[in-house]
């Protein structure tokens, strides 16, 4: 399943191989000759090509900034790194590799083409970032936990999925349970998914799929309005009135209180210190709202 180490020393991606790849893959005849003696300029190239080159580890690719398409393919790679630059990255080949984690494509926000195919990853992780992901495909690795697939759900625009050669695609309703959890799925393991699979497979899984919608619309509710308040805490932060909708402002004021601390001994005192704090918060709502309108 694996690349081994062969007798071509591993290697490291530094500036000259870069150059001689962007210099081959480039512009050609009377062109190439032209951008050999300008330069070419990293920041401008917008495919690269490095398979077979018993890469060992990625790196110094922070210069191509407007890269669409990678193909680090048939190399020696273990880890995924050295991606951070690459944000406008359409399309990316990591497939025959020693790969063991998914990681490091947190800023690939762009990506929707990703190939991880023949490397040792056993759980799929990690690509939360990559939100217009469209293919996937992860053959020929070493997942075997069906939990990985109810992972895959959040990607609302993967329409293609591949997993052959993996235990997972061992389980007895493998094709079923996929189609399932993944009801936009179209290709699976290279073949359409026809319209009796997904028959079945909602029939099998309705009860189960409704009470994980449902625990996914409680869960993206409380998402939602966790936002929502952050978003109106950092308005109030920018007109300095943060805090001053809730009783935070009066529990600060009565703690550093020492001396009225003392009058809460008092019979009646401690009535008003419970109704208190409901009247200042209702009057700090008010003052509140007044300093972030705008007035004509």
């Amino acid at each position: 399943m694996n690349r081994i180490y062969n007798s071509v020393e591993p290697r490291v991606m530094d500036d000259d191989m870069l150059k001689l790849a962007v210099g081959e893959q480039g512009p050609q005849e009377e062109a190439g000759q032209l951008a050999k003696q300008e330069g070419i300029l990293f920041k401008d190239v917008l495919s690269l090509q490095l398979d077979f080159q018993n890469i060992l580890r990625i790196d110094n690719l922070w210069q191509f900034e407007n890269l669409k398409k990678l193909q680090l393919d048939n190399n020696i790679i273990e880890r995924i790194e050295g991606l951070e630059n690459l944000t406008q990255l359409v399309w990316l080949d990591l497939s025959f590799n020693n790969i063991k984690v998914i990681e490091g494509l947190d800023t690939l926000v762009n990506l929707e083409d990703l190939s991880l195919f023949n490397n040792r990853i056993s759980k799929i992780e990690s690509l939360d970032a990559l939100v217009k992901l469209q293919v996937l495909s992860l053959g020929n690795n070493q997942i075997d936990n069906m939990v990985n697939i109810i992972y895959l759900r959040q990607f609302k625009c993967l329409r293609t999925l591949s997993l052959s050669g993996n235990p997972i695609t061992q389980a007895e309703d493998y094709k079923i349970f996929i189609c399932a959890y993944l009801p936009d799925l179209v290709y699976l393991d290279f073949r359409r998914i026809d319209d009796h699979m997904k028959y079945l497979a909602e029939t099998k899984y309705q009860y189960t799929i409704d009470e994980l919608k449902h625990q996914e619309h409680v869960r993206q509710t409380k998402l939602e309005e966790k936002q929502a308040q952050q978003a109106k805490l950092e308005e109030h932060k920018m007109a300095f009135v943060e805090h001053l909708n809730g009783s935070f402002l009066f529990d600060s004021m009565y703690t550093e209180d020492m001396e009225g601390n003392k009058l809460s001994c008092l019979p009646i005192v401690g009535e008003l210190l419970e109704v208190y704090p409901s009247c200042f918060t209702t009057a700090s709502s008010v003052m509140n709202l007044l300093s972030t309108t705008h007035l004509p």
